[in-house]
């Protein structure tokens, strides 16, 4: 509406309530509305109304702090700023809310409160011309007279100085100079103070100020200090067009041509002042020249970046990893020998063969103090302590430990991390577990390398090649990283049951020991030495509470466990302390009731007296807790019939025995298999029938009628039981000919021999792998005597002296010697018995 005194706008106004910023009259301003109040104002007034008077709102600044908002009105501020609503736009993400750019049109006073609910409704007084704000500066009025002139003046030359100083060949410059001689100088101070990026204080400041002359007073101070801000950032660095862009920036959505424009100020210097922070902290990463070179021109583009865009927060990000990576920090190593071995003997009993290797590494880095950092592989399996030993190892160095799982991993980029150009990109797990140690040669102990998973993301075993090649590790290079980082000096030990299924080309990198089970008397040593100790205290038990003697151990052992390591046994050890925790509380609990409450003689009688201390567990007491033993040593009740051998097997988890059986029947010649055998077992079993039947006339074999012919008119069916476990190689071979040598024979095999080896169909023994494991599964069992391939020989010296002790080995070179020792007496046809002196120990 219009009147003599000039545009005017309607006495009654809605009100906006903003947490997020002023607006000022003469600026444009994007909002974000979400509280009910302004939710109902937009979709009542704005969306509904459908003249130019309904899109005039009122926008009051509300100085409520927005974490403490309730649904009660504030008390309003009583100046704001009238403004038409040039966009609305609604979204449902993450929440309903609407979009509103509002440009101010003028100053006014709320005179009083008309209503507050659906939305805030209230009269106002106009405190401006509306129209000073769209007039040109020679037709608007002019403030030219006394101290107000002045200060319009100077204003206006503070102005003109800023733009000096800034280069007018960027347009947004030129457009800037534009706006300052187009509009009348008393506008000037609510335009400046809308693009210079103060504070809200600051602008609400200016809004306040309802005479112009205090207004100039309240915005000269900051155009004055954008002025000293760039003097001050001219001195630093030389400004160019993109510095301008960064002082000079856009505000979306702007109306009015020239009116889009922000200064950068406060929150732009303090911008300036991390970035400097970050600048620091890059020189003095000591990063190499290649590395600094990256950083550099990334910093450089952080700097040219304003804070909303995605990409600041990116960069960012990967500038902050390259500085908190460890390019040049490291450990000193402990080379102290003695102090080492003594420390590797107290967390570890046996092993003497990776306690070697670390003494040796120890040893050389004496001498030469640019070693590269080893490859090895623990090969053995579970519950013998390789990944306990890494830990170890590292505290043996006195370097930082970090542990990788790669179990199940099926990604490259887990290794070598994501390119920069995707979401969400990250790096690899070598690279962040530098930045974790925060050092550049600890310990990694690569855990489960053989589980490692293949899929359309590529292949991790492949990424490991660069990682687990000291001759191309010095220079790895992550994928998020982009530039080489070097691994040379980091201590890499992987962890594996098997190698069977690690690719060639990355166990070619790796120098693999093995890790085999532990022997009954290791197993009773490092209970007593690790497990009790550390199963007592776990359940607050006190050697003086519970004692369990070394031949309860050994029945612990060999009676409820079979394995290869000593997870099984320590579970069992938990067990029986469990049971005494429950007497000793009981105990306890008997003691304290007695003291408070004072019973009749029967009843004390009748009440349990606590425990005699300490408990000791004997066979009895085993029993009572673990129940029925889950295993027997002797296996000679399963050989009681002919046809049935002890053979030899390894697994993942260790050496185990397993039985072969044979029967035979009346029917055509046919050789029936059961026990889920791989194709190689299967052809085992071809050979052995048919060396057999070559061979029967020699060593007096018949069929059930007496016939020369084993087959003939008979069927042939053999198990090899836990039918449920796949099993194939070639081991079981000499296994399988004894079997049917006994079934055909009628004769029984020795009930302590077990035997393990591959054959030919010339009837020679072929040597076969896992010889130790074999053994010691074989020791486990009660066995006596152990049948092996001659060319296995070197393999015993591997083994423990106790064993050898305990174990009659005999090394056959072919069949006629395998059956030779694996029955009473001999065998018929074969060379007489003869007397296999024991092997000792050449360690």
């Amino acid at each position: 509406m219009t009147s003599d005194g000039g545009i005017k706008i309607p006495s009654r106004l809605p009100l906006l309530l903003s947490h997020e910023g002023v607006l000022l009259p003469g600026s444009t301003v994007r909002f974000s509305v979400d509280s009910p109040r302004n939710m109902h104002l937009v979709s009542q007034r704005l969306l509904r109304g459908t003249s130019l008077k309904s899109t005039i709102i009122g926008v009051i600044p509300n100085t409520r702090d927005p974490e403490h908002d309730t649904d009660d009105l504030p008390t309003l501020h009583k100046i704001g700023t009238a403004g038409i609503a040039v966009q609305v736009v609604g979204s449902n993400w993450p929440k309903p809310h609407y979009s509103l750019l509002i440009t101010g049109l003028c100053r006014f006073r709320v005179s009083s409160l008309l209503k507050e609910r659906p939305f805030v409704l209230a009269e106002v007084e106009q405190l401006d011309k509306l129209d000073q704000y769209t007039t040109p500066a020679t037709e608007g009025a002019t403030a030219e007279d006394g101290e107000l002139g002045e200060l319009s003046k100077k204003f206006y030359q503070a102005a003109v100085q800023l733009l000096g100083m800034l280069d007018m060949s960027v347009p947004v410059v030129a457009k800037f100079r534009r706006l300052l001689d187009s509009l009348p100088r008393e506008t000037l101070p609510d335009v400046v103070a809308s693009m210079i990026r103060t504070s809200n204080k600051e602008k609400l400041q200016v809004l306040d100020a309802v005479s112009l002359e205090e207004r100039f007073k309240k915005a000269l101070p900051m155009l004055t200090k954008q002025i000293e801000g760039l003097k001050l950032l001219q001195k630093t660095r030389k400004i160019n067009p993109d510095n301008e862009k960064r002082v000079l920036s856009v505000r979306k959505g702007g109306v009015f041509p020239g009116r889009q424009f922000n200064l950068d100020g406060e929150d732009e210097e303090e911008d300036g002042d991390d970035t400097v922070a970050l600048e620091k902290k890059v020189h003095g990463a000591n990063m190499p020249d290649a590395a600094l070179r990256v950083c550099l021109k990334e910093l450089k583009r952080l700097k040219k970046m304003p804070q909303s865009m995605p990409e600041y927060a990116l960069t960012r990000n990967y500038l902050d990893l390259m500085v908190e990576l460890p390019w040049s920090k490291s450990t000193k190593d402990c080379l102290d020998i003695r102090a080492a071995r003594t420390l590797l003997d107290n967390d570890h009993y046996a092993m003497d063969k990776l306690k070697r290797r670390v003494l040796e590494y120890l040893a050389v880095r004496q001498l030469k103090t640019s070693l590269k950092g080893p490859i090895l592989c623990f090969v053995g399996p579970p519950g013998v302590g390789k990944t306990s030993v890494g830990r170890s190892i590292a505290r043996t160095l006195g370097r930082e430990f970090h542990r990788i799982a790669l179990g199940g991993v099926c990604d490259q980029s887990d290794i070598r991390g994501h390119r920069r150009t995707y979401v969400g990109s990250m790096p690899g797990r070598i690279i962040n577990g530098l930045k974790t140690v925060g050092v550049n040669n600890p310990v990694f102990l690569l855990d489960e390398v053989d589980k490692l998973g293949k899929s359309l993301q590529g292949d991790p075993a492949a990424a490991l090649l660069e990682v687990l090649d000291p001759e191309q590790n010095h220079s790895f290079t992550d994928h998020y990283l982009n530039v080489a980082f070097d691994l040379s000096q980091v201590l890499f030990i992987a962890t594996a049951n098997t190698t069977v299924t690690i690719p060639p080309a990355l166990l070619d990198r790796m120098e693999v020991l093995q890790v085999p089970g532990y022997t009954q008397e290791e197993r009773v040593e490092i209970a007593h030495r690790h497990l009790i100790p550390n199963q007592l205290e776990q359940h607050g038990l006190t050697p003086q509470q519970l004692h369990i003697p070394q031949e309860t151990t050994q029945d612990i052992i060999s009676r409820y466990t079979r394995e290869a390591g000593v997870r099984s046994l320590e579970r069992k050890i938990g067990a029986i302390c469990r049971a005494v925790a429950v007497k000793v509380a009981e105990g306890h609990r008997v003691t304290k009731i007695e003291d408070l409450i004072p019973e009749s003689p029967a009843q004390q009688g009748e009440k349990a007296a606590p425990p005699e201390m300490p408990i000791v567990i004997d066979h009895i007491a085993l029993k009572d807790i673990l129940g029925p033993p889950l295993f027997e040593m002797e296996v000679s009740e399963r050989l009681t019939l002919p046809g049935v051998a002890l053979g030899l097997a390894w697994t993942p988890l260790g050496g185990e025995i397993m039985f072969v059986e044979a029967s035979r029947m009346e029917g055509d010649g046919q050789l029936t298999l059961t026990g889920q055998l791989g194709d190689v077992m299967k052809e085992s079993a071809h050979l052995a029938i048919s060396w057999l039947r070559t061979n029967a006339k020699t060593y007096q074999l018949t069929n059930m009628v007496g016939s020369p012919d084993p087959l003939e008119g008979t069927d042939i069916h053999l198990h090899f039981p836990a039918g449920a476990v796949t099993k194939d190689g070639p081991s079981a071979g000499v296994t399988i000919v004894t079997c049917l040598a006994s079934l055909f024979s009628g004769q029984l095999v020795r009930s302590d021999v077990a035997m393990t080896g591959e054959i030919t169909l010339r009837g020679l023994v072929l040597p076969v792998g896992g010889i130790k494991d074999k053994v010691l599964a074989a020791h486990r069992a009660g066995v006596k005597r152990v049948i092996l391939p001659k060319r296995n020989e070197k393999d015993l010296e591997e083994l423990p002296a106790n064993v050898h002790v305990d174990l009659d080995f005999v090394l056959a070179g072919n069949l006629d010697e395998v059956l030779n020792a694996a029955f009473d007496g001999g065998f018929p046809g074969t060379a007489s018995a003869l007397t296999h002196p024991q092997l000792t120990s050449k360690l």
